[in-house]
C-alpha cells in the first residue's frame, strides 16, 4: 500500500462576504456570499480543477488561496501555517511559496516593461542574486518556457498572447514555488495555442513538483490536467472526487448540468441531458437550504429547508446533495439499459 501523499494546502470553512449598499436608509446591510463555508484538503505534487460557471466564487477562493484578500471566516493553511494570520514581513516571505498564472496574459503584464524585466522583477525584489546571476536565470526561465532571448527584448504589444503567457508562466516559477493558482489561464488565447500552453504548464507541473489549482468553467480542459475536481456552485463546493470518477458518474445535478455540455464519445455521454430549469439565482439574495434546488429537477421540501453537507458518496467521491445515492443508482441502471440496448 502506498504512502498517502502529504497534505499540502488545507482549506477549513473558508467564506468570504462584500458588503454592499442598503436597498434604503435604515434597510439591513446586505452582503455577496462569493466564496460559502468552503473546506479542502489539496496533496503536494497534486493538480485540483476547480470549476464552475461565470460568478460561481472561482476566482474569489483564488484570491482568498494567495492573500490577495483577507476572508471574512475560516482559515487557509499552507503546510500547516494559516497564512491570513502572519505579519505583513512574514506573508512577503511566504509569497515565494505561492505564485499566480492570470486569465488575460496582455492585462497581466506591465506594458511598460519588457519581458526580460517582467521575469526578473520577482527576482530581484527577493534578491535571488546579483546582476548577472539574475539575467541568466532569466534567461534560463525564458527557454523553460519556450521563449527565445529575441523575445526578452519586446514589450508585451509586441509579442501573441500565447508568448505573453509564457512570459506570466516564466514569471510565476522564477522563484520556484510550491503551489501555483491558474486562474483560466488559457481562456483568452486562441484555440491553437491552448494546447501548448495547457501541455507546457502540466510539463513543467511534473518537472517540479507542483501543487497546481487550475481554473476553469471549461471541462474538457480540467479533465486533461486534473487528478481531482471540485465543482462550485454559487460559493459552495457541491461536488469532488477523482476527475474520471466525477466524470463518469456525477453525484450532483449541476455536475451533470455542466457535463452535459462536454462533447462525450462514449453511449451514456450521448444519452445524458442538462437537469437543469430555471436561470442562475442572485449571489446577493441565494435560495435558502441547497443553492441549487430552484434549477433541480430532484428538489424537494428537505432541499428548501436543510443545507446538504459535503459528505462522502462512493469512496473517494463527495457531494453535497440529499439525494445524491439515489442519482447515482439511477445513473448506473440507465448505463446498463444504454448498454444492453
Amino acid at each position: 500500500m502506498g504512502m498517502k501523499p502529504k497534505q499540502h494546502l488545507l482549506l477549513d470553512k473558508l467564506s468570504k462576504a462584500y458588503p454592499l449598499g442598503r436597498k434604503r436608509p435604515g434597510a439591513p446591510k446586505r452582503f455577496l456570499q462569493a466564496v460559502d463555508q468552503v473546506s479542502l484538503e489539496v496533496a503536494q505534487g497534486e493538480t485540483l480543477g476547480l470549476v464552475g460557471e461565470s460568478g460561481c466564487g472561482k476566482s474569489s477562493l483564488a484570491r482568498l488561496i494567495l492573500q490577495l484578500e483577507k476572508p471574512t471566516s475560516g482559515t487557509m493553511a499552507l503546510d500547516g501555517i494559516d497564512l491570513s494570520t502572519l505579519r505583513p514581513k512574514e506573508l512577503k516571505a511566504a509569497r515565494q511559496r505561492f505564485q499566480m498564472i492570470f486569465q488575460d496574459p496582455y492585462a497581466s503584464l506591465n506594458p511598460r516593461m519588457k519581458a526580460r524585466a517582467i521575469i526578473a522583477e520577482a527576482l530581484i525584489n527577493y534578491r535571488m542574486g546579483n546582476a548577472s546571476e539574475i539575467r541568466q536565470r532569466v534567461e534560463e526561465l525564458a527557454q523553460q518556457v519556450g521563449l527565445s532571448p529575441f523575445h526578452l527584448d519586446r514589450f508585451p504589444h509586441e509579442l501573441s498572447g500565447g508568448q505573453c503567457q509564457r512570459i506570466g508562466i516564466a514569471r510565476a516559477i522564477a522563484l520556484s514555488p510550491e503551489l501555483i493558482v491558474a486562474d483560466e489561464p488559457v481562456s483568452a488565447l486562441d484555440v491553437s495555442i491552448q494546447a501548448q500552453i495547457l501541455n507546457l504548464i502540466v510539463r513543467l507541473q511534473a518537472q517540479m513538483g507542483l501543487t497546481l489549482i487550475f481554473i476553469s468553467h471549461d471541462l474538457s480542459v480540467v479533465s486533461h490536467v486534473a487528478d481531482r475536481v471540485a465543482v462550485m456552485y454559487l460559493g459552495r463546493i457541491v461536488e469532488l472526487g477523482q476527475t474520471r470518477q466525477l466524470f463518469d458518474r456525477p453525484a450532483h445535478p449541476y455536475t451533470s448540468t455542466l457535463l452535459s455540455a462536454v462533447p462525450r464519445p462514449t453511449p451514456a455521454g450521448r444519452h445524458r441531458r442538462s437537469e437543469v430549469t430555471g436561470e442562475l439565482p442572485s449571489p446577493i439574495d441565494p435560495p435558502s437550504g441547497c443553492h441549487f434546488r430552484t434549477r433541480c429537477s430532484h428538489a424537494d421540501a428537505r432541499c428548501t429547508q436543510e443545507v446538504p453537507a459535503l459528505r462522502v458518496i462512493n469512496g473517494a467521491q463527495q457531494a453535497a446533495c440529499h439525494h445524491a445515492e439515489r442519482i447515482l443508482a439511477t445513473l448506473h441502471q440507465n448505463n446498463i439499459e444504454i448498454d444492453n440496448a
